[in-house]
């Protein structure tokens, strides 16, 4: 049996515990993640439907389908954040990685649609780094 992880969004509304048993772990360049995330990709895990429980707030879960692709969002009516959901054939559900609380034991295995990258995300932007927001 894997260990649990818990998950929730960012104003607590919507809680949940999934199992630490992931397929694959993606960082996704595509148009489309940068335009449902507002950055430059999407860091999603893949699992099973069945390990997921949901504690709170399930109510408070809005989802997008997309009508061409097979993608789909699922987040918080409350404060926006992006939530587990099951793909459209069913087969998967897709965990954002920054709704965890804990770690996952799996690494990171590929960076996904590279050829569309965001013009802001490539290695040529080398800038300053700082442990916190600084005011300029």
């Amino acid at each position: 049996m894997s260990k649990t992880l818990s998950g929730r969004c960012l104003c607590g509304l919507v809680t949940f515990d999934v199992e630490d048993d992931f397929s694959t772990f993606y960082q996704c360049h595509c148009k489309q993640c940068q335009q449902l995330t507002g950055s430059a990709f999407a860091s999603n895990l893949f699992t099973r439907p069945d390990k997921i429980q949901w504690h709170e707030g399930k109510g408070n879960i809005t989802h997008f389908h997309h009508p061409n692709r097979t993608f789909s969002k699922s987040f918080c009516q409350n404060c926006g954040s992006a939530l587990p959901f099951v793909t459209k054939s069913g087969d998967w559900i897709i965990v954002p990685a920054g709704s965890l609380n804990e770690k996952p034991s799996i690494k990171l295995q590929a960076h996904i649609f590279c050829k569309e990258k965001a013009w802001w995300s490539t290695e040529d932007n080398v800038v300053e780094e700082f442990d916190g927001f600084v005011e300029k």
